[in-house]
């Protein structure tokens, strides 16, 4: 149960510049998994849609490697501002790309727009329940909020569980998390 005497976004603040930290400062062992249950689900002409990790993020390239194994076709987030939503563009690995907004690697604003079916979210930080900790400009969140048929996978590194995230009534979960030791399915 949250404190009601400690602001959750002071909490959130604190919580996000640890784990970035952490982030940073982690060797990984091993890849990402990919777990049988992301397999099960892929199916021929779905839309994933990845990132191209930056900041120590967790990479997401097994999982997206499996997905182009199963016919699936892959997208990566477009931002243009702040004030816009997040929008998922084609892609392909090797395909060029673009440095956007807060360095990001994104498609060209022309790539097709495509609505994903999985949507593989980089993690600042998650716990066991689900919830998760972005970067804290709400870009997930809306785009799950445009699109609640998405499976949510959050893709993190094993040091950037914690025992529970502060949650606000607009954060939406993940329905599993994948790391380099485990798959998460709360």
């Amino acid at each position: 149960m949250t404190d009601p005497t400690i602001d959750p976004a002071v909490e959130k603040a604190a919580l996000r510049t640890r784990m970035r930290a952490a982030r940073r400062a982690f060797a990984p062992d091993g890849p990402i998994r990919v777990a049988p249950t992301f397999l099960e689900r892929l199916q021929r002409g779905m839309v994933v849609a990845s990132y191209r990790p930056t900041h120590g993020e967790a990479d997401p390239a097994l999982l997206e490697r499996a997905a182009t194994a199963a016919g699936c076709v892959l997208a990566l987030p477009w931002i243009e501002s702040p004030a816009t939503p997040l929008r998922f563009l084609a892609w392909s690995p090797g395909s060029r790309l673009q440095i956007g907004p807060f360095g990001l690697e994104q498609p060209p604003a022309d790539a097709a727009e495509r609505v994903p079916d999985i949507i593989l979210a980089p993690l600042v930080a998650f716990d066991r329940a689900g919830a998760r900790l972005g970067q804290g400009a709400g870009y997930y969140d809306r785009a799950f909020a445009l699109h609640p048929h998405c499976w949510r996978v959050g893709v993190a590194w094993s040091v950037q569980e914690v025992p529970r995230i502060p949650v606000d009534p607009w954060d939406v979960p993940c329905h599993a998390v994948a790391t380099e030791k485990e798959w998460i399915t709360p």
